[in-house]
């Protein structure tokens, strides 16, 4: 298992709760950007670059990931990409995405996506909040410990 983090757009405090995890469950992670990063130097942490452009750090971890990896993204036509190959998929908010459920936020997105483009103003997510923050490293904790229990059985 690798951690793939969509890392344009990954909040720092989920970045630093990703760089702890990494460590304590020796998995490796890597942070995918069009921007140059600075994680910290480790055995179990890259980043990696790619070029400027539309969809471009997307479709390099929907190109790279495996199945049973897990991504961390907001961007859901990532999210269902990804989860189509068979990966986990959590947002930073610690939202579990899945075969059963990503088709309905795929479609609440397209349909925000429609308002917007007609001139309706949602407005955007709220802030990360405190509990956001706990539940996405409850949900990240969850996912690990099923991971290295599976390697412990095999």
């Amino acid at each position: 298992m690798k951690i793939w983090v969509d890392a344009d757009a990954c909040p720092v405090v989920i970045k630093e709760t990703l760089y702890r995890a990494a460590e304590r469950a020796k998995i490796m992670l890597v942070l995918v950007a069009n921007q140059s990063m600075n994680p910290p130097v480790s055995d179990y942490i890259r980043s990696m670059q790619v070029s400027k452009g539309f969809d471009v750090a997307d479709n390099e971890i929907v190109r790279l990931a495996e199945a049973n990896d897990l991504v961390i993204t907001s961007d859901i036509p990532l999210t269902a990409d990804v989860v189509q190959k068979g990966c986990h998929a959590l947002s930073p908010r610690g939202e579990r995405y899945t075969a059963s459920n990503i088709q309905a936020r795929l479609t609440m997105r397209d349909f925000m996506d429609t308002l917007r483009g007609s001139g309706q103003h949602s407005g955007g997510p709220a802030p990360l909040s405190a509990q956001d923050r706990r539940l996405f490293a409850s949900e990240l904790d969850t996912l690990l410990r099923r991971f290295t229990s599976s390697i412990k059985k095999s």
